[in-house]
Formats: C-alpha cells, sequence, structure tokens
C-alpha cells in the first residue's frame, strides 16, 4: 500500500488554463478516496495526472513519499481501471488479464496462479477462455478489475467504471467493488464517478470538484472531507445543491432577526423560518439562502412556527414513500419526502414544517454558515 500526496496541482492546456487548477489533498494508506463532481470539473484529467498519462503543468505529486511527477505510467505501481473497458479483442480472458504481467516478466507459473486466484475471487472462472466479445457489459468490467488486481499495485485508480453499466448491474457492480476493498484488496483506491450515489456508499474520502469559473475564482476543490460531513455540513452553496438525491432545497429569503445560537429568516413569499447557525458576520436584512432536505420536511399546519405553504406541482408515489413537487422560487421545483401514506394531491396547498436543527443557511457569497445542530 502508499499513500498519495498532491501539492498545488494545476493542468493547463494550450487553449484552456488551470483546467485543474490549485489541488492539494492526501490520500492515506488503503483509503478509498473519491473525486467527484459535474461534467467538465477535471476529475477524470485528475485521474489521469496521477496515473501518468497527463503531464502535471505545476505542483507536484508523490506516491508512497516519493515525487513521481517524470515518472512513467509502468514506473508508478497503479493500475488503471477505464471506463471503456480496454481489453485487447483477440486476446482470451485470461490472456487479457495477464497481460500486464508478461510485459513484466513476470513467470507464467506465477501469471496462471494469479489469474485464477482472482478470476475465482470475481467468479469469472468459467470466462477464461472466452473472447471479449462473448461477454456482457458486466463480465467485461470484472475482467478490466481482474486485470487490475492480478498486479497486486500499490495505488488502484478506477475512471468511472460502472457507466456503461444498467441500473441494476451497476448496483451489484459498486457492491462488489467496495467488497474487494475492504477484505482483497486494500491498497490505496482513487475512484472517479459523476454518480454522487457511488461517491457517497463507496467512499472513505470524497473530493467534491468545482467546474466553470468557480475553478479559476476558488480553485478545483470545493470540499474534501467523508461523506456524511459533506452531506450534513457542506461548506457552500454548490457542495449542499450537488449532494443529495433529491438535491437541497433553497429558499431566497432576508435575516429578520440574530441569535448566538439561530438566525431568523422570512422567505419572499413571508414564511418566517429558523435556522440553528452561528450567525457569523450576518446582520438583519441581509439577504441570504436558506436551505432544507426533502427528507428532513415534515408534514406542518399552515400559519404555525416554522411552516411555509406551496402549490402541489406533482406527485410521485415509490411505495416506500412520496415526493411531492411544490413552487419553486425559480424554475426547479421544491421537493419534500412525504410518507408512502400521504394523500397529497397536484395542486393543494401543503404546509410544511422545516425543523430548525435540520435547515441550514448560506450567505450572498454562497457560503455556509456553521450550523449547530446535526
Amino acid at each position: 500500500m502508499a499513500s498519495v500526496s498532491l501539492i498545488n496541482v494545476c493542468k493547463s492546456f494550450d487553449n484552456v488554463s488551470n483546467t485543474v487548477n490549485n489541488v492539494s489533498l492526501e490520500i492515506a494508506d488503503g483509503e478509498f478516496c473519491v473525486f467527484v463532481g459535474p461534467s467538465g470539473c477535471g476529475k477524470s484529467t485528475l485521474l489521469r495526472m496521477i496515473a501518468g498519462l497527463e503531464t502535471i503543468t505545476t505542483g507536484e505529486l508523490r506516491i508512497g513519499g516519493k515525487r513521481v511527477n517524470d515518472l512513467a505510467p509502468s514506473e508508478r505501481d497503479v493500475a488503471m481501471v477505464f471506463q471503456n473497458y480496454a481489453l485487447y479483442p483477440h486476446l482470451s480472458v485470461a490472456k487479457n488479464m495477464g497481460f500486464g504481467l508478461r510485459l513484466a516478466g513476470v513467470a507464467k507459473e506465477e501469471i496462471s496462479k494469479r489469474v485464477n486466484g482472482i478470476a475465482g475471487m470475481l467468479q469469472i472462472e468459467r470466462l477464461l477462455e472466452r473472447k471479449p466479445k462473448a461477454l456482457s457489459g458486466g463480465q467485461r468490467q470484472r475482467v478490466a478489475i481482474g486485470r487490475a488486481l492480478v498486479r497486486e499495485p500499490e495505488v488502484f485508480l478506477f475512471d468511472e467504471p460502472l457507466s456503461n453499466l444498467d441500473a441494476a448491474l451497476r448496483t451489484q457492480t459498486r457492491v462488489e467493488i467496495a467488497k474487494l476493498h475492504r477484505e482483497y484488496a486494500r491498497a490505496s483506491t482513487i475512484y472517479v464517478t459523476h454518480d454522487q450515489v457511488e461517491a457517497m456508499t463507496l467512499a472513505d474520502k470524497i473530493v467534491l470538484l468545482h467546474s466553470g469559473a468557480e475553478v479559476e475564482t476558488f480553485g478545483s476543490v470545493a470540499q474534501i472531507g467523508a461523506p456524511i460531513e459533506l452531506y450534513e455540513r457542506p461548506n457552500s452553496l454548490f457542495v449542499a445543491g450537488f449532494l443529495g438525491s433529491p438535491k437541497m432545497n433553497f429558499l431566497a429569503a432576508t435575516v429578520t432577526a440574530i441569535a448566538p445560537d439561530h438566525v431568523d429568516v422570512r422567505t419572499t413569499d413571508g414564511h418566517a423560518l429558523t435556522a440553528l447557525v452561528a450567525p457569523d458576520a450576518l446582520k438583519v436584512g441581509d439577504r441570504v439562502q436558506f436551505g432544507i432536505r426533502p427528507e428532513h420536511i415534515e408534514a406542518g399546519t399552515a400559519g404555525a412556527a416554522h411552516v411555509f405553504t406551496r402549490e402541489v406541482q406533482w406527485v410521485e408515489r415509490l411505495g416506500e414513500s412520496t415526493y411531492a413537487y411544490l413552487r419553486g422560487d425559480t424554475h426547479a421545483p421544491l421537493i419534500a419526502r412525504l410518507s408512502a401514506s400521504s394523500q397529497v394531491q397536484t395542486g393543494e396547498q401543503l404546509a410544511l414544517y422545516a425543523p430548525p436543527a435540520k435547515a441550514h443557511l448560506f450567505d450572498s457569497n454562497g457560503r455556509a454558515l456553521e450550523r449547530l445542530a446535526v
């Protein structure tokens, strides 16, 4: 196992400056780190720089404490699983899995031993003599993962490995990857995805990346931390709006009162709400965004404290719960997750309670105020 350190890493292309801007982070031995963010945020570029497939414009990359900026990919002791599997169509599964070992000069007996062992663990022993064209998408993905595992590298790199699979197979393979990491590999793992469910369920550490103009202004990294930390204590409006499915609801509001342990606000349509946050530099009259997640909203009574009322525009009944889509401040609706037995109907005015202990507040710059309750 080996740690991975990135120190002020930047990447610029000829016509685009700072595709990746000022990334500094530490990935510990055996840690499962997920890079996540919107399309175009540079997460795959960052992974490819670690692999040695892209040069680093400025900054330093260390693997196992050793500077590797100028080392070839084959000298970094990393193994990468690509989005498109990258299997050799003319080789059998067994030869695909053992290809890297043969290039490294490993003895045939050792190659056979490793390939058979990993094939057994991945339950693809019966496929070893087949060619990739005879495999399903899920089987091809297992072969690609097996090819990385047999190398026994210090660091595993995954570049959106599940994006080509259907929903059911994606869930199954996600569980298998987590099990492999925790029960077998234990090597440091860096995993790129745009799917926040994968990020939340797989990661020991999430690195959420900015995109667009925010990269130039704030750097590529929006927030780093454990999944539950980013979920419960997002440091910005961007992080809060990205993590969560459905995402957090935001209501435009104005500060009406400030106390050491809470802030009172009034929404644009006149509802009084409260968030248990440290007020920091807020002043009465400041414009803010009040945030509340769909699963934290409860049925309320119109006119009661901490209740807002909105028109229901659409209802989804999923069996285990009911989602009510309500009129929002912008084109995006507000969403409330209600009980499965809820009889809410399209067109009605729905009163919803926003518990102050579950609320978030963001200042006019999109910065989160510190929550005093979780």
